[in-house]
């Protein structure tokens, strides 16, 4: 490193806090700016893949990492139309001992806010940034202007104002909760499991982990919906989508029986766009702010991830801000593009109103999935190491 950097950050999501603990620890001053009172996290459960694992790794946070989360070895779903197994990911059909984690929102935040703090990032909190100047390094938030910054991070996800708003929502969302984990019940503690009626209706179980040593095992269920349909759901007796989600699957009786109010399951909507380019000036989108889309591959805090490596790589190399933001693009871009595409070709076949979609899912993609190598591909797309991104930032699988 050639110079101290004074570096502006937008938004304490898990891009955003990765990127302060990985700059600061290398001796810059970083600012993170948070629009909420308390900086916390948003959403349920999500799916810790090999990529984000090794990030996590070089921020010495893996290991509590996959003690806090559930290993998911597994991801697999069965049609309730024709009781076809159609979705049948095994880590290990890419490489022996690869899994992804199942971890609480809540507990890879923690894990993050801490060595973000604990590397000497500043957080101002209840600031909402509402403009940038890339030229300048100023950043524009109720409180006045902030700066300047010799860069400008804008992790404030899909919805950024520094970022293209998308030009629709997928019409598909999700309903979420996390929820106890039942030791008595039916469900894999070390599987993703899903059920679909075509793919206008799929609900999903994912071991979760727990969001503290000592807590108790959780999970997190999903319910597919969509975005129209959200009015109707919420005007409706909770025991209509009660009496749909058991059809489905008659096994989630346990698990959602217990629900009695409509709050208690969390509503997310999606979208699918790629703000073009990744950086300008001095202004760098990491995240969902650079390129948002639906959770079907399971890849968002993972991107995020390596989206801040990336930068910290840029950064360490050197030069005006410029030469950083190209090399962090250029380091990025690709894997971006592929993940963009890959989202955007599976998410009608899980998430839609075709009916020829799910049809061929079920009786030509399912079969063909069986067959070599395609089980490794498979694993290679889910685990995120399609593209090898890893390699392209000087790092390598496992431990």
């Amino acid at each position: 490193m050639s110079r101290t950097l004074h570096i502006a950050i937008a938004g304490a999501g898990i891009g955003g806090l990765a990127a302060a603990a990985l700059l600061a620890r290398a001796g810059h001053r970083v600012t993170v700016f948070d629009q909420f009172e308390q900086a916390g996290p948003v959403g349920s459960g999500l799916m810790l893949q090999e990529t984000g694992l090794v990030i996590l790794a070089a921020l010495g946070l893996r290991e509590k990492a996959e003690t806090l989360g559930s290993p998911i070895f597994r991801l697999w779903g069965i049609s309730a139309d024709t009781g076809r197994a159609v979705l049948d990911v095994r880590y290990t059909a890419l490489r022996q001992g690869l899994a992804g984690v199942g971890i609480q929102r809540a507990a890879l935040f923690g894990l993050l806010n801490e060595a973000a703090r604990a590397s000497g990032a500043a957080l101002v909190a209840a600031t909402r940034v509402s403009a940038a100047n890339p030229e300048t390094g100023m950043l524009v938030t109720a409180q006045g202007a902030h700066g300047p910054f010799d860069l400008l991070l804008d992790c404030m996800g899909v919805r950024s104002p520094l970022s293209s708003a998308p030009v629709r929502e997928l019409p598909f969302g999700a309903l979420w909760a996390t929820l106890p984990w039942p030791e008595a019940g039916p469900f894999d503690n070390t599987a993703l499991e899903q059920r679909y009626q075509a793919a206008s209706k799929m609900a999903g179980v994912m071991p979760s982990g727990r969001v503290q040593d000592g807590a108790p095992q959780s999970l997190t269920y999903f319910w597919s919906i969509r975005g129209d349909a959200y009015p109707d759901f919420r005007a409706a007796p909770l025991t209509h989508w009660k009496d749909a989600a058991r059809a489905l699957w008659p096994d989630t009786a346990l698990l959602i029986d217990p629900l009695t109010e409509h709050d208690q399951l969390t509503f997310a909507r999606y979208r699918h766009r790629t703000h073009w380019p990744g950086a300008t000036g001095r202004l760098i989108h990491i995240g969902d702010s650079w390129h948002a889309a639906s959770p079907q591959l399971g890849q968002g805090a993972n991107m995020a991830l390596l989206d801040a490596y990336a930068l910290s790589r840029a950064v360490g190399a050197g030069g005006e801000a410029a030469d950083i933001a190209a090399s962090y693009v250029r380091q990025r871009a690709a894997h971006v593009r592929l993940f963009q595409l890959m989202t955007w070709a599976f998410t009608p076949v899980y998430q839609s109103d075709s009916r020829l979609l799910p049809w061929l899912r079920d009786w030509l993609a399912a079969p063909v999935s069986k067959i070599w190598p395609t089980p490794a591909l498979l694993a290679a797309l889910v685990s995120g190491a399609l593209g090898s991104p890893l390699r392209r930032l000087g790092l390598s699988a496992g431990r």
